[in-house]
């Protein structure tokens, strides 16, 4: 029912966090925040006057930003690390 189960929150973190645990550092953090925003932009896709729905997504993405912004300023190698493991880029 849900798309974002426990699981696969533990499975994002276990990827691309230290562990599945570790819900803290901004690579899992980004990581999920990406994780979401595909799925609000698939639901767009078909419910295009869903403005409730754009609205957190344009949130999210601008969440994400932030994040991006610290790690890249913090540690540029992680900040490259996780915008090409999340094909962010091109």
């Amino acid at each position: 029912m849900y798309y974002l189960t426990a699981e696969k929150k533990q499975e994002i973190f276990a990827k691309h966090g230290k562990s599945n645990k570790d819900t803290g550092t901004s690579e899992g953090q980004v990581a999920l925040f990406s994780y979401r925003i595909n799925h609000l932009t698939a639901h767009l896709k078909v419910h295009k006057k869903d403005f409730g729905t754009e609205r957190a997504l344009v949130s999210l993405v601008g969440k994400r930003r932030k994040l991006l912004n610290y790690l890249k300023q913090v540690d540029i190698e992680r900040y490259r690390a996780i915008i090409k493991a999340l094909e962010l880029r091109k």
